[in-house]
C-alpha cells in the first residue's frame, strides 16, 4: 500500500520521508484545506528528499469556481512544478452548480502533462461523486481522485469510496483521505482496499 503524507513544511517533508511515506502531497495552509505552496519551499523540498512529491495547485481559500486571471496563475504553478521536475500537482476546478468543470479541468490537466495529476476533495462538494468520477474516467491524464467519500473521515465515507473506485476501475487510483493516521490505516485498508491512503499523520505526528 502506498502511504501519501500531507505535509506542509520542509521539516514535515523530512520527517515523512524518514518515517517511510513513499510519496509526499506538499500544500501551505492546511487549516484552509491546502493552497500553493511557495515555491522557494517546493525548489527546497525537491531538491532534499528522494521521495515523490505531488503539489497542491490551489491559488485561494474558498470555492472552487475559478477566474480566468486564476485559471493562469494556476498554469503558471504547473509550469514552476514541472520544470523543477516533481511528480505531480493535485487540484480541481467546479462549476457554480457543482458539477465538474470539464473545460478548465482539461485545460490544466494538458498544462501539466506529463505530469500526474490528482484531482482533490472538490469531488466530496460536487453535485454528484459517482458522476464527477464517470467524467474523470474521461478525461486523459488524470491519473487520481482524492476523496473522503463526502464525509469527514474515511471511514465514515468507506462505502462511497469503494463505489467510486468500482467505477474508476484500471483507469485511475482512488485516493482515500480523512483522518487516516498510522494508527488506523490497517484498519481502513481492511474497509476500504485500495491501493494508495492519503493522510496528515499517515506515518507519523507532526503535531
Amino acid at each position: 500500500m502506498i502511504k501519501e503524507a500531507c505535509i506542509q513544511s520542509y521539516n514535515e517533508a523530512l520527517i515523512a520521508q524518514r518515517s517511510g511515506a513513499h510519496r509526499i502531497e506538499l500544500c501551505s495552509n492546511i487549516n484552509l484545506d491546502g493552497l500553493t505552496p511557495k515555491k522557494e519551499l517546493i525548489k527546497k523540498i525537491i531538491s532534499s528528499i528522494k521521495i515523490p512529491i505531488r503539489v497542491m495547485i490551489r491559488p485561494r481559500q474558498g470555492n472552487f469556481n475559478y477566474s480566468e486571471n486564476e485559471l493562469k496563475l494556476m498554469e503558471s504553478d504547473i509550469a514552476y512544478c514541472k520544470k523543477l521536475g516533481v511528480e505531480g500537482v493535485v487540484f480541481g476546478i467546479l462549476n457554480f452548480d457543482f458539477t465538474i468543470n470539464i473545460p478548465s479541468t482539461k485545460r490544466l490537466v494538458k498544462a501539466s502533462s506529463p505530469l500526474k495529476v490528482t484531482f482533490h476533495k472538490a469531488i466530496d462538494i460536487s453535485n454528484n461523486s459517482l458522476t464527477a468520477v464517470k467524467i474523470l474516467c474521461q478525461i486523459p491524464g488524470i491519473t487520481s481522485i482524492l476523496s473522503s467519500g463526502r464525509k469527514k473521515t474515511a471511514r465514515e465515507g468507506a462505502k462511497l469510496i469503494k463505489q467510486m473506485n468500482c467505477i474508476a476501475k484500471d483507469r485511475l487510483s482512488i485516493i482515500p483521505a480523512g483522518k487516516i493516521t498510522f494508527n488506523n490505516i490497517n484498519h481502513i485498508h481492511r474497509l476500504i482496499n485500495v491501493e494508495e491512503y492519503h493522510g496528515r499523520n499517515i506515518v507519523n505526528e507532526f503535531n
